[in-house]
């Protein structure tokens, strides 16, 4: 994580956020957390569903953006609405696009083209993605840095994401089909492991809640020690591997030739192909 995230978020204008879910409201607290003025924030959502701790925080909720002041001139825009409901939440937003507004895109698959060809060539737009251990901190966030965008604005842009996690960069936009392989849908992946490894637990003898909670366990514990340590994963791996032992003997399955890489490899080329498709 940045210095940057140690430092009070200031933001330089009205900022609106277009969808509060999960990934949405999860940046919304981060953004509070940070000292974000809350009355500079407006949050749209047509189900505005556990959001009183910020409506009572300051923020403005409403449910559609013909709600917002008339004259109300943001600095930036945030777009976490879904990529299938995208089309039908666009055009309430065209009329945003301004020399000093910003669109902060988090949607997956929607690429710039996209963006201006439904809110007009003269907008400013940002794409990242990022993904949803934001809700406890510890997200991870790709930017796409565009020459095109004014700096200031890539900064903002950073700093609003580096509220709930750590930012990487990318100079190819289509490096971002394969971060939302990776990254965005990376939790997926682990929340997997956690149960087939309970699983294979209960299939061994174990009974199911423990083998669930030690599998739970095992995964975060192994994740904060990756984080914390200095060493490589591969050598963290043969710290835990001894020779003729008990872990090598399951490592011989899972890293044979029709093991976990191939197919975790298969994995990623699949979900990177759907992100290319969603464009």
């Amino acid at each position: 994580m940045t210095d940057a995230t140690q430092q009070k978020l200031r933001l330089p204008g009205p900022l609106v956020l277009v969808g509060c879910g999960k990934m949405g409201g999860a940046l919304l607290r981060g953004w509070l957390a940070r000292g974000a003025d809350p009355r500079l924030v407006s949050a749209i959502d047509i189900n505005p569903v556990g959001l009183d701790d910020v409506r009572a925080k300051g923020v403005t909720v409403l449910t559609k953006a013909a709600d917002l002041a008339p004259d109300l001139k943001p600095a930036l825009l945030l777009l976490a609405v879904k990529p299938q409901f995208m089309d039908d939440a666009l055009p309430d937003y065209r009329r945003y696009v301004d020399p000093d507004a910003t669109f902060l895109s988090i949607a997956a698959g929607k690429t710039l083209a996209y963006f201006k060809d439904r809110l007009g060539s003269g907008a400013e737009i940002v794409r990242s993605m990022p993904n949803t251990p934001a809700a406890v901190g510890r997200g991870v966030s790709v930017i796409f840095r565009d020459p095109r965008v004014r700096q200031d604005r890539l900064d903002l842009c950073g700093a609003l994401l580096s509220a709930v996690g750590s930012v990487e960069w990318v100079e190819d936009e289509d490096l971002l089909n394969a971060v939302t392989a990776v990254s965005g849908g990376g939790p997926a992946y682990v929340f997997l492991l956690i149960e087939c490894l309970a699983e294979a637990a209960r299939a061994a003898g174990l009974p199911a809640e423990l083998a669930m909670r030690l599998a739970r366990e095992t995964v975060s514990g192994s994740g904060e020690l990756a984080r914390l340590s200095e060493e490589s994963a591969a050598q963290l791996r043969k710290n835990v591997t001894s020779p003729k032992g008990t872990t090598l003997e399951a490592l011989n399955v899972l890293m044979a030739g029709d093991g976990l890489q191939p197919l975790m490899t298969k994995a990623v080329a699949a979900a990177t192909r759907r992100s290319r498709e969603l464009a």
